[in-house]
């Protein structure tokens, strides 16, 4: 009897897809109305709005480049 051992591939292109939205949506929500403090997104903004708009572009291309990479391979 062999053991099942459920293949890594698929959370990996799940995870990208999860990253991808949450950078997609904290790009949009700054844009959308700048004067509300999101809470999630405050934490980002302590280290300035360079840094911060740099780490939401990094986890978006990390998401991206996760579910693009692992999206054809089940």
């Amino acid at each position: 009897m062999g053991t099942y051992f459920p293949s890594p591939l698929l959370p990996m292109k799940e995870l990208g897809l999860g990253l991808l939205i949450i950078g997609l949506i904290s790009l949009v929500l700054p844009l959308i109305n700048p004067n509300v403090q999101y809470v999630f997104l405050k934490w980002i903004n302590n280290w300035g709005p360079a840094v911060a708009w740099a780490i939401r572009g990094g986890i978006t291309l990390l998401g991206l480049a996760l579910w693009l990479g692992f999206r054809n391979r089940e």
